[in-house]
């Protein structure tokens, strides 16, 4: 996750980011699916053993790039 830069959508500086180890204890929503295990990468929420986001205080923008590919544990009726 890259620090000091400025926000996608509103160009302020005032980004924030969290770092948090989940290791295989993540639940992920997505429609009407559920995924239990690591943190699906993809996302646009960091992956694997790592939740990580960064989002602006000023506008709330998540830092990302969109959009992001149907999450890979999903059927294809989904």
């Amino acid at each position: 996750m890259e620090h000091n830069m400025a926000c996608q959508s509103c160009g302020s500086l005032r980004l924030a980011s969290i770092s948090a180890k989940c290791s295989d204890c993540c639940c992920f929503w997505y429609r009407d699916d559920e995924h239990q295990g690591y943190a699906p990468h993809h996302v646009g929420v960091g992956g694997g053993d790592y939740v990580e986001i960064q989002w602006c205080l000023e506008c709330g923008q998540i830092q990302e790039s969109w959009p992001v590919p149907e999450p890979e544990f999903l059927d294809d009726d989904s």
